[in-house]
């Protein structure tokens, strides 16, 4: 009986041990020509037990070959036609799963995998599963329609892109349509990318894309039109002509009167005498002096050209019979004028000092 109890005891971690490290795959997989696909094989790692060494064969034509190996000395691909085709996760433990990259015709077969763990007693487990692969050509689906951003709704100027997107066998070729009203659909582009890298209102409209590939009679695929719509940007109002950015009251001087600007000053002045006022603080100016000019008659011209500088010439007080006169140097073109113009209130003066000078 004791026996017995030993020989169960011995039994049941062993047991245990098989259901932790048995190998989960499946039976039949449909690859697509062209296209990736994994064989999956997987397991769950259990303590005490080490993987010593992963290999993947195929049986095709009454023969089984080796296509990828893994042991003590790393990862090997054994079968030429495999090569730079096959890849089985390194740093996922438990996961030993075979992926084919641009499957072959030929590629179809039963592909088995097989994984032989080490016990810490040096004992050897080994457990396999068994996948049959089946590659076919597929036609094109129907794409679909990828927008760069959610929604298809976008401000002038901005950076956007549709992506036309359909499975089947490669290589598939694409092609971008603009709906037109009332005529034919314009031929936007062949590739599965139409981007824009600045829209504009006018880029408003439909659009839809087309797939096909050389399976079959090579039907194309038309994806459901979508509505691109591209939003105005805002404009600002711009001031009217004539008024400035700012509303201010006129600009009086300190006495209250407003500032006068002289009729014959030229329009530019006047707008920009405007602009200095409704832009700045007032400014205090000094008067505006009218001088005009009346008569050339008592006007006479030296026989030299000598500049006289601007005084008063002024005759003896105690004379009644001479006059006092203001001379001063005005400049007429390039020659220089001495004017002589009586001044009947200083004459006036002079007379009146006199009288009082005579009285006393």
């Amino acid at each position: 009986m004791g026996e017995v109890v030993r020989i169960v005891v011995l039994v049941m971690p062993f047991i245990s041990c098989n259901a932790l490290l048995d190998l989960s795959g499946v039976q039949e997989i449909k690859g697509t020509w062209m296209r990736s696909t994994s064989l999956p094989c997987t397991y769950m790692p259990s303590e005490g037990f080490t993987q010593q060494t992963l290999i993947w064969s195929m049986e095709r034509d009454y023969g089984t070959s080796t296509i990828f190996r893994r042991d003590d000395s790393g990862d090997h691909v054994l079968l030429s036609q495999f090569r730079d085709r096959v890849s089985v996760p390194k740093h996922s433990p438990g996961d030993a799963s075979l992926l084919i990259e641009n499957l072959e015709i030929p590629d179809s077969g039963h592909y088995t995998c097989q994984v032989i763990w080490r016990s810490k007693n040096n004992s050897l487990i080994t457990k396999e599963v068994t996948t049959t692969v089946k590659v076919v050509k597929v036609a094109a689906t129907k794409p679909i329609i990828r927008a760069s951003e959610p929604g298809l709704t976008f401000p002038a100027g901005a950076r956007a892109s549709l992506t036309c997107v359909a499975n089947g066998s490669l290589p598939i070729s694409y092609r971008w349509f603009r709906r037109v009203p009332g005529g034919k659909a314009l031929l936007l582009s062949s590739q599965a990318e139409l981007a824009w890298d600045s829209l504009q209102p006018s880029d408003t409209g439909k659009y839809y894309c087309e797939a096909e590939n050389r399976v079959g009679a090579g039907a194309v695929q038309q994806s459901d039109a979508v509505q691109l719509v591209v939003r105005e940007s805002p404009v600002t109002q711009q001031p009217s002509p004539g008024t400035s950015r700012h509303t201010r009251p006129p600009f009086t001087s300190q006495g209250g009167a407003p500032q006068r600007v002289p009729t014959d000053a030229p329009a530019a002045k006047q707008a920009a005498g405007r602009d200095a006022v409704s832009e700045g603080p007032p400014v205090a100016t000094e008067p505006l002096y009218e001088v005009t000019f009346h008569s050339t008659a008592d006007v006479t011209r030296p026989e030299t050209d000598v500049e006289v500088p601007v005084k008063h010439l002024h005759k003896e007080t105690n004379s009644k019979t001479e006059t006092s006169n203001d001379a001063f140097t005005m400049k007429d073109n390039s020659h220089d004028s001495i004017c002589i113009r009586k001044n009947p209130e200083y004459e006036n003066l002079v007379n009146a000092m006199e009288s009082e000078y005579e009285s006393i």
